[in-house]
């Protein structure tokens, strides 16, 4: 199974991306373990990165989708992956879809944890961290409806998307997200 998850911050893509690697075997590749393994390791890749890093600045997406493209070109992923956390835009998807094509390794489905804003804001703002107050939290899901939403869209385009309802149980959820991919098999 090659799976990319995508949902808005607080919708649980984390947990759930535990559960489904464990039920179907395969790695969690998501975009800030990439990054501190090429960090630590002191690849060309990681020094580039920090370079931007240490100014405060954001790694730009040519770096981030070498950094990806590398990584699924190890051989732990030959029986699949889920990608969280990447594609974060809409051109990181387009790159995404050739790297995928080069390795001859297309995904299988996108599964969207879709979840009410107000929900995700009472839910962050009670976890009581810095970065969780109500807040942050608002402009953090705009940030993501301005620059990751329009992803859904690319993948709705590429008959890849599947939406389930991220509200509830955990294991609610992950009962619904296997249904829904056992549904795309």
């Amino acid at each position: 199974m090659r799976l990319v998850l995508v949902g808005p911050p607080g919708a649980g893509k984390g947990t759930q991306a535990e559960f489904l690697c464990a039920h179907y075997g395969i790695p969690h590749i998501s975009t800030g373990d990439i990054f501190r393994a090429n960090l630590s390791a002191g690849t060309a890749l990681g020094i580039e990165a920090k370079g931007y890093m240490d100014r405060g600045d954001l790694v730009p997406d040519s770096v981030t989708n070498s950094m990806v493209e590398a990584r699924l070109n190890e051989s732990d992923v030959d029986n699949g992956f889920l990608l969280d956390g990447f594609p974060r835009n809409a051109a990181q998807a387009a790159v995404l879809k050739e790297i995928l094509i080069k390795i001859n390794a297309p995904l299988d489905c996108v599964l969207e944890l879709q979840i009410d804003e107000e929900e995700i804001v009472t839910r962050l703002a009670s976890r009581n961290r810095d970065d969780d107050n109500a807040d942050v939290v608002r402009h953090r899901l705009k940030v993501y409806r301005d620059q990751t939403a329009p992803i859904i869209d690319f993948y709705k385009n590429e008959n890849l998307l599947t939406t389930i309802n991220a509200s509830g149980s955990i294991a609610d959820i992950t009962e619904r997200a296997i249904a829904a991919l056992s549904a795309k098999k």
